[in-house]
């Protein structure tokens, strides 16, 4: 019976990819025949002139498209077997093309502070001189779009947007949507009220020009959004500076990006005689990523043209859910990126996001006097707690879980975006937070000296153990610790310790800040994946920026773990010396 539905599963999606090839359902497609499909790009990514196919694609061109596409036809058709010489084509690329970069001007922030408040409060004076190291990498991850961007968009993989950023870092040459958030929390800290507004702004401006967020700043992300965290920014944002002025000029295209997810990315699930409206990551797009062409292409070679199509539209759904990769969306024998099936999978993590968007709405709505609009969204957030509880609970484990519509089952897996939904206080019965504070403690997850994992499945990707990621913390700690519960605040301060310290000695040791860290040994930075570490690092510098707020008084430099009752305790070093 699961092989049945999933064979009607995947019917259905390859009807979807060529209905939204030919329809304007879904997000509008990217046609440029440099960046997003055709031959040019094929024979670039395939032929691996650069050490990763992102380098070509965030390349700006000197010359118009057709001029190029001339030339490169001209070489295609003097080539045997229509194979193009790689020399050839280097030729062509450093003829018409610029470097990956120069769409930027020279920018630094103008409200950029020497010494925000929030320094002050910091106790630990060693913690206290990294985090003014931290406020000043604002500056140098700090980009503004060239005006010619908007003028020549063609010439261009870059999306124009009207304010500054401040991107990730490393290969990230653009704004993420996910990664954002946290950004732009740490930009609050850092009293740079006009950058990260202007962020949101920048956020705003897509959806009001293509009805969403797409997953970055490059027009071959058009088709895939990341983690709405949009409405959530806002809601920082608004505890900042509470401009009211500011919500209700913009709070129609919030509710616009909302229902964005509630039309492309919901999915009705049947449990227990009913139906449950709840959310999916879902871009049924049947091509390689065109920033990992080749390895998109080489994964799928073996498959029938079908299936290469499905794989490919897995893969772009799992990359528009941040976790690209992970054995969480793997469902098949091979433990691979072949048994990807994220379009199969309600998670847990998105909808505690969307009932958190849901419930910020309708406050919004309420402080701006527009009960009908509030009322929309309060009837959202109970017809989403019942769905959440019903379909994601899992009573015998104590917490939320993956569910797969094909299999009719959940995932047993530990995750931590398992906890989301206690982050977004995503329940009714207070009783759950127990439950989930001893699935923690049950878990081996507490038992690695630098962070949660990711998963505890070693599988080389990079959403997998050993590596710990900053969102996943800063979610699990911040919902642990507004729980109130005594046993879950020491977990959350105990986790906050570990992160921080193995944030820390790496800065020492490399005078830099990661995307990831491995949870084993002596914390150095985490790999595997699809390309190396990535320093910068824009969501880390956010996430160790608020931790290093929420336990100001409490965090120390010098740390070391203990075990301690199945709960890993972070103490000073001299209170260790003094207790043994």
């Amino acid at each position: 019976m699961a092989g049945l539905r999933r064979l009607l599963a995947s019917c259905m999606l390859l009807g979807v990819l060529h209905k939204a090839v030919h329809t304007a359902d879904f997000p509008p497609p990217c046609d440029s025949t440099i960046y997003c499909t055709g031959e040019l790009l094929h024979h670039v990514q395939m032929a691996k002139i650069y050490p990763e196919d992102k380098h070509f694609v965030d390349m700006s061109l000197r010359d118009p498209i057709d001029k190029i596409m001339k030339r490169f036809t001209t070489l295609l058709k003097g080539s045997p077997k229509g194979q193009v010489d790689r020399n050839k084509l280097l030729t062509l690329i450093n003829t018409h093309f610029n470097p990956p970069g120069t769409e930027f001007e020279v920018w630094e922030p103008l409200d950029w502070q020497e010494s925000p408040e929030f320094l002050n409060d910091i106790t630990d004076l060693e913690l206290r001189s990294w985090a003014a190291d931290l406020n000043h990498l604002w500056k140098s991850l700090g980009r503004k779009i060239s005006q010619t961007v908007e003028d020549e968009p063609y010439r261009h993989s870059q999306i124009y947007v009207p304010h500054p950023v401040i991107v990730p870092g490393g290969r990230f040459r653009e704004f993420y949507y996910w990664d954002s958030y946290w950004v732009i929390n740490g930009l609050l800290l850092s009293e740079m009220y006009d950058t990260a507004r202007g962020m949101i702004e920048n956020f705003l401006y897509m959806v009001d020009r293509y009805g969403f967020v797409p997953n970055g700043g490059r027009v071959y992300y058009l088709r895939r959004s990341q983690p709405p965290f949009l409405t959530l920014m806002m809601e920082s944002y608004m505890e900042s500076r509470e401009n009211m002025t500011f919500l209700r000029e913009n709070i129609k295209l919030l509710e616009k990006e909302y229902d964005f997810w509630m039309t492309n990315r919901s999915v009705s699930v049947a449990q227990g005689g009913k139906n449950y409206t709840l959310n999916r990551y879902y871009a049924p797009v049947g091509e390689p990523r065109p920033e990992a062409y080749s390895k998109d292409y080489e994964l799928a070679a073996n498959l029938t043209d079908g299936d290469k199509q499905l794989l490919y539209a897995e893969l772009k759904s799992a990359a528009e859910s941040g976790w690209d990769f992970s054995s969480r969306w793997f469902y098949g024998s091979t433990n691979t990126l072949l048994d990807t099936k994220t379009g199969s999978v309600v998670p847990a993590d998105l909808n505690g996001i969307l009932c958190q968007v849901e419930k910020t709405m309708a406050k919004f709505y309420t402080d701006l006097n527009m009960p009908d609009e509030a009322t929309r969204f309060l009837n959202a957030l109970r017809q989403r707690l019942e769905a959440v509880q019903a379909v994601l609970w899992d009573d015998d484990l104590g917490v939320w879980l993956d569910y797969n519509v094909d299999d009719g089952r959940r995932n047993p897996n530990f995750y931590p975006s398992n906890l989301v939904p206690l982050w977004a206080e995503c329940y009714r019965d207070s009783a759950v937070v127990e439950k989930v504070v001893s699935y923690l403690e049950r878990s081996r997850a507490l038992s690695y000296p630098n962070g949660l994992p990711t998963s505890l499945n070693a599988t080389g990707q990079q959403w997998d153990l050993p590596n710990a990621w900053p969102p996943l913390q800063h979610m699990v700690i911040e919902g642990l610790e507004k729980t109130q519960s005594k046993t879950a605040m020491d977990i959350a301060f105990s986790l906050a310790q570990k992160w921080v310290t193995v944030n820390y000695h790496a800065y020492k040791e490399y005078k830099a800040m990661f995307e990831k860290y491995d949870v084993e040994g002596d914390g150095k930075p985490g790999g595997g994946g699809e390309y190396e570490v990535q320093l910068g690092f824009g969501w880390t510098n956010g996430v160790v920026m608020q931790l290093l707020h929420l336990y100001r008084a409490r965090l120390t430099s010098a740390a070391v773990s203990i075990s301690f009752s199945g709960i890993m305790f972070a103490l000073p070093v001299l209170l260790i010396a003094l207790w043994v």
